[in-house]
């Protein structure tokens, strides 16, 4: 056991936040924490990591035991560089190395040799020094950065990028970065899948999978849950409780649990009635009396059972249309957008169509313009060229992932009245109060408001809107998992047309039904959901190394970039994949000549320790010139690999 948590009770003034809460940590476990927002989960990881006290309980844990904790959106803040930074996290074996360099130079002087005892204990260190730094992982920093950095899309960064010139986003995936290469005994990580694009999810999903220690983590990601998560521990009114499985496996062991519990409850209940009415009939009759008196001390000792809890209150909407758009509803052709002050396009050549009902996905890694394209669709950004056509009757709805058509000066009531003046103040807060803001809650102001709050106040609004299209920006973002669930009910049941952005694998499995993949060159078209468009692309590509095997078999020979020059847009694209292969092959030849250098060093480092040639100072002058060497050649092979990738 790596970690225990006893009774821990937390309350914020009269509010109590947590009430006797336990669980445990069992080395390699990974355990998903989950629960509405506000239930207390991240309030516990701070307790746990020793950021804030508990009022009551306590925390057990190995004095040896090492915990890791990754706040939610804690941005990296530093003035240091990317490279910097992450080999910061490697100062003690960094230490360690200069100090071998130091030793080395010291057991190649000729005149520690007249002193035999100072030569042998200066032996013994190094000796001593190199096992340790070798079993630390010393010989593979570089490796183990350059592989956390390019998983987590920071791999065409230069390594002098200063970590203060970087965008929030990038400050806590490079936060997230850090943490990894840390590798704790324990790593908690506080919703770590934001700001994270799909490529990057799957990287880090897989990199999770393998990690040594035991991972505790809050997420509103359902496809990463089922994916990393053996154990669910969700805290529901104050209170913890386990599950064994992954978060679908939980969901069904709940509902199961539920109708159990609910059956006893009933069952129960018909028996204390029927008591009781025997009781009522027979208490006064001579004959029965004691019959009913034995029935009354039966439920009098009866262990009653409490009635199951109901679900907690949850948002409850429903999305409706004035009218029906006509058949065909968005025509986009041969669009293309370059930022002010940029020479070459965010991306050129879109070109799609959207038909009335269907329910369609934009998918695509981070910054490659899938938010751009969304605006430019709405009309609040002017495309350089192509064209942009509805259909008829369309009414748009958009829902803005920033929350930037909130007024943060209004109160919550202001904000969506005034959006709709012409309706009746109870209306307004009766659709308020299905999105959970009742009372007081009206009156809050926009700007107070978290994000899963100001999702809501943006979802009511659209709600009210009654449109026909629905332009949709990443609108899982902020809710928690129940609210994911209303909302993707609301859309299931919607009769309109529906056009999104997700990186929520879980939303796109569920909603859609077509999903085009945004790249610089244009649009590509996949039928079917999340799933099923990867299940594709795997066949493409299977086929595709089919055919080169073929290829190969047959004596074809292998075209390079010089042999020929591509005719058309066939031709490039060949050429491209001919490349990419060519550049893959060059990465793959370049890792093994990394781990071979890597090896040979690691070998020569530990002849110098062997008594055989404590004495000889030709030999050990020549190892360490072949060492010497060997780095070099190593940090060429690292340079040359960086750029290829």
């Amino acid at each position: 056991m790596l970690l225990q948590v006893s009774n821990i009770t937390k309350s914020y003034g009269v509010n109590v936040v947590l009430s006797n809460i336990s669980m445990q940590v069992q080395e390699r476990e990974r355990i998903g924490l989950v629960g509405v927002n506000g239930a207390g989960k991240s309030t516990l990881l701070k307790i746990i990591a020793g950021e804030m006290s508990a009022d009551s309980g306590a925390i057990h844990k190995a004095k040896e035991t090492k915990i890791g904790y990754l706040a939610q959106n804690s941005g990296l803040q530093s003035d240091r560089t990317i490279e910097a930074e992450m080999r910061a996290v490697f100062a003690h074996l960094i230490e360690a190395e200069q100090e071998l360099r130091e030793l080395e130079v010291k057991i190649a002087d000729p005149a520690l040799h007249d002193d035999e005892k100072r030569y042998a204990d200066t032996l013994d260190r190094y000796a001593k020094r190199a096992d340790w730094y070798r079993e630390q992982g010393g010989f593979e920093i570089n490796t183990r950065i350059n592989s956390v950095l390019h998983g987590m899309g920071f791999g065409s960064f230069p390594p002098d990028t200063l970590i203060s010139t970087l965008s929030g986003g990038q400050k806590t995936r490079l936060a997230l970065a850090r943490i990894l290469l840390q590798a704790p005994d324990l790593l908690m990580l506080d919703e770590p899948t934001n700001y994270l694009d799909i490529e990057t999810l799957t990287w880090l999903e897989s990199y999770l999978r393998g990690y040594s220690g035991a991972i505790l983590v809050v997420s509103h990601d359902r496809y990463f849950l089922d994916a990393l998560t053996q154990t669910i521990v969700e805290i529901e009114r104050h209170t913890a409780k386990r599950y064994t499985g992954n978060y679908s496996r939980y969901m069904e062991l709940k509902a199961a649990e539920f109708e159990i519990n609910m059956k006893q409850y009933e069952k129960q209940q018909e028996e204390i009635n029927r008591m009781e009415e025997f009781v009522q009939r027979n208490i006064v009759r001579a004959s029965t009396t004691k019959r009913a008196q034995s029935r009354r001390k039966a439920l009098e000792k009866m262990e009653r059972i409490d009635k199951p809890l109901g679900e907690l209150k949850k948002a409850h909407f429903a999305f409706e249309i004035e009218r029906q758009t006509g058949k065909d509803v968005l025509a986009v052709n041969d669009l293309s957008i370059t930022f002010s002050g940029k020479s070459t396009p965010l991306f050129e050549h879109v070109s799609f169509q959207l038909t009335r009902g269907e329910t369609v996905a934009l998918i695509g890694p981070n910054g490659i313009g899938k938010s751009t394209l969304l605006k430019a669709i709405v009309g609040q950004i002017e495309p350089n060229a192509g064209t942009i056509r509805f259909g008829t009757h369309v009414k748009l709805g958009y829902y803005d992932q920033e929350q930037t058509r909130l007024n943060g000066q209004n109160t919550v009531l202001e904000e969506v009245w005034g959006a709709y003046p012409h309706m009746e103040e109870a209306r307004i807060r009766t659709v308020l109060g299905n999105f959970l803001f009742s009372g007081e809650d009206v009156l809050k102001r926009i700007s107070s408001l978290s994000g899963g709050e100001k999702a809501r106040v943006s979802l009511a609004k659209l709600m009210l809107a009654q449109a026909n299209v629905l332009i949709l920006d990443e609108p899982t973002n902020h809710l928690d998992l129940f609210s994911k669930e209303v909302l993707e009910a609301a859309l299931l049941d919607y009769e309109g047309t529906l056009f999104f952005i997700s990186h929520d694998r879980y939303f796109l499995n569920k909603m859609a039904e077509r999903i085009v993949e945004l790249s610089p060159q244009g649009i590509e078209h996949f039928l079917g959901n999340y799933d099923e468009m990867i299940e594709k692309k795997r066949e493409i590509e299977e086929v595709r190394l089919e055919t080169l095997s073929k290829a190969a078999a047959s004596g074809s020979r292998s075209v390079s970039a010089s042999d020929s020059k591509p005719t058309n847009a066939y031709e490039a694209d060949k050429q491209a994949k001919r490349d990419e292969r060519n550049r893959q092959r060059k990465i793959e030849q370049l890792e093994e000549l990394i781990a071979t250098l890597e090896q040979q060093i690691a070998e020569q480092e530990e002849q110098l320790t062997d008594p055989a040639i404590f004495n000889d100072y030709i030999r050990i002058q020549e190892i360490q010139g072949a060492i010497e060497e060997r780095k070099s050649s190593l940090a060429s092979a690292y340079e040359e690999w960086e750029q290829l990738m």
